[in-house]
């Protein structure tokens, strides 16, 4: 455990910082804008991803000022990893999306992978419409044909962490956004 702290810490130290707090606070800001001009009046279901989505959903739902109902969907491919392996379901499964317009909101948006997955259970579920909202679109890393609805920036394909995105599990409390060096 100890071992492991000294990584996190020496991650933490050596790291680059790619997005100060205040650019991401006025990044949320431009996004419940274009959210709520798509969204106000749906009676929408916001699904927080999580774990990673955790920090942008609930930043964007104090941005939000109309009706809506919150739920959660915890699906995985890192699980404590630096690297993505095959799609785990954890929990349970959010019920009544049937008719609904459903955000899903996460942290990054990568490989899309996770994301698709997301999507397609929704639309399964008989949503009406699935949207997507992530803090960070990183298209140079995409494996399949999926883009967001809803990005607060696009970032090069490099290792992040912080506001939601974790190195390991941990450092997903920093309050800008970050990126591991080489």
């Amino acid at each position: 455990m100890q071992q492991q702290l000294e990584e996190i810490r020496l991650i933490e130290a050596n790291a680059e910082l790619i997005y100060s707090q205040a650019e991401v606070e006025q990044s949320l800001d431009r996004m419940a804008a274009e959210i709520t001009a798509r969204l106000a009046g749906s009676n929408p279901l916001i699904l927080c991803a999580m774990i990673g989505g955790l920090v942008t959903c609930g930043k964007l739902l104090t941005r939000l000022h109309f009706p809506l109902q919150v739920d959660y969907i915890h699906v995985s491919r890192y699980q404590n990893r630096t690297h993505g392996g095959d799609i785990v379901w954890l929990g349970r499964k959010p019920e009544n999306l049937a008719g609904r317009n459903i955000l899903i909101v996460d942290d990054i948006l990568d490989q899309g992978y996770t994301m698709q997955a997301i999507v397609a259970f929704c639309y399964q579920a008989k949503a009406a419409q699935v949207l997507t909202s992530v803090l960070l679109d990183k298209a140079a890393a995409r494996k399949i044909d999926i883009s967001p609805d809803f990005a607060g920036f696009s970032v090069a394909d490099r290792y992040l962490f912080g506001c939601g995105m974790d190195y390991k599990s941990y450092l997903r409390n920093a309050p800008g956004i970050y990126a591991v060096m080489p």
